[in-house]
Order: structure tokens, then sequence, then C-alpha cells
């Protein structure tokens, strides 16, 4: 199957991306959103700018895309054009999402805007549950930085690594507070610094918090690197 994934950088849909290669199928592009405001229902706010290192060092060609608008509709009509343009040289059978599908907004308006060119939008995990799907995913060593906030009880967590030795801290204040544990919902979002699928790193070089209210916040990546992660084991 000829896939594209809609990719933030973070940890669900590089996972997503992790399923699609482990399944064998053709990988043709990423999608990326970069929104010009924190209110869009669809994409990701924080980090986005920096996918493009990320798409280079995995070797998929990429799609960085603005959004100006806060309405879910026509910010769906922003995937549907850049995917409509692509169908003809490089065309694909369906848009993966991450997330185990509870983001049922995001799904179901690019489902429809993708309908009439009979794209299949689905997300990777559909049905699971999502403490389960980013146990496996730290398993494998996954390392994701919480890069935006919005509950309560996330503050403290803004701009953390999580990997697997705290990420049952994070799963016990999503019962405390009541969030969602891999934040679908718009609760927190991420960016993936380190996983199998990556060749190198990211080492993050001058970040800082931008605290909107005691619920919500997000961070600015001034600047990072990729660090060789055969490098990186020799020197331990």
């Amino acid at each position: 199957m000829r896939v594209a994934i809609l990719y933030s950088g973070g940890k669900d849909s590089t996972y997503a991306l992790q399923y699609a290669k482990e399944r064998g199928w053709d990988v043709r592009y990423l999608i990326s959103v970069k929104p010009t405001r924190k209110d869009c229902f669809l994409f990701h706010y924080a980090t986005v700018e920096h996918t493009p290192t990320i798409a280079q060092m995995l070797n998929i060609p990429h799609h960085l895309l603005s959004c100006d608008v806060a309405d879910p509709t026509k910010e769906a009509d922003i995937v549907k054009t850049a995917v409509q343009s692509l169908q003809v040289t490089n065309p694909v059978d369906a848009v993966m999402l991450g997330g185990t599908g509870l983001q049922e907004t995001q799904i179901k308006s690019i489902q429809k805007a993708l309908l009439p060119m009979k794209i299949e939008v689905f997300a990777a995990h559909a049905g699971l549950e999502h403490a389960d799907v980013m146990e496996a995913m730290t398993s494998k060593g996954y390392e994701f930085i919480i890069t935006q906030v919005a509950s309560d009880g996330l503050l403290p967590w803004l701009g953390e690594k999580i990997t697997r030795t705290n990420l049952s801290k994070l799963i016990d204040d999503s019962l405390r507070f009541g969030f969602h544990s891999g934040g679908e919902g718009g609760y927190y979002d991420s960016l993936v610094v380190n996983c199998p699928l990556f060749a190198k790193r990211l080492e993050i070089d001058s970040m800082q918090k931008v605290i909107d209210d005691k619920y919500c916040g997000h961070v600015i990546i001034n600047n990072l690197h990729l660090v060789e992660k055969e490098i990186e084991q020799q020197n331990i």
C-alpha cells in the first residue's frame, strides 16, 4: 500500500511511520502543517517547524505547509490541496495519522476532505489503549519532549523528556488530573528526539518555555542538532 503520513514530529505520527514501515508499506511522503496560531483544531502548533530536519534524516520526501485558520473543514482542505496536487506524480492509497483514533475531529475532517479522491484515512493504532501503545513505544527506545500542554497537572511536564523510566509517572498523573495519558484531544503535544527509526538523535541546544496561564503553555526550540548514535555509544 502506498501511504502518506500526516507528520507533526510527535510520538504518535512517528510511531505511525514505524507502523507503516514494519508492514512493508510504501511511504511516499510526509505532510507537516505548521499553524501560525495556537487554536487550530487539527494540527500541532509547537516545534512542527523542525520536521524538515527529521525528514531529511529519514530520507523521506517532506512537504511543510502553513495554516492560518481555525476551522476543521478549512484546515482539512489544506491537506486535501497538497495531496490532490501530488496524486498526479506521487499517488497514495491512504493518509495515516498517529494515535489510537480518539482524535475524531481530526480524522473525520480529513476523511471527508479526501473521500472524493477515494483515499483512505485512518489512525495507525486505532482501538488500542494509548497507555499500552506508549509502553510499547518507550520499550523500543522512543524518547520524546512534551512541547505543548493544555490541562491541569501537565504544566510541570512542559519541556520534559519522556522515556521508559518516567512514563509511569506521566500515566499516574493522567489518572490523577483527568487528562488523556497519550495527549489525544489536545491535552499535550510532543517531539520525538530519539527512536529506532532515527539514524541520529536530536539534541536540543536552546529551548524556552512560554506559559499562557496555569494550565497552558508551549516550548520554542531555538536550536537543535543531530548526534550520531554510534559516537554517543562509544563515549558511554
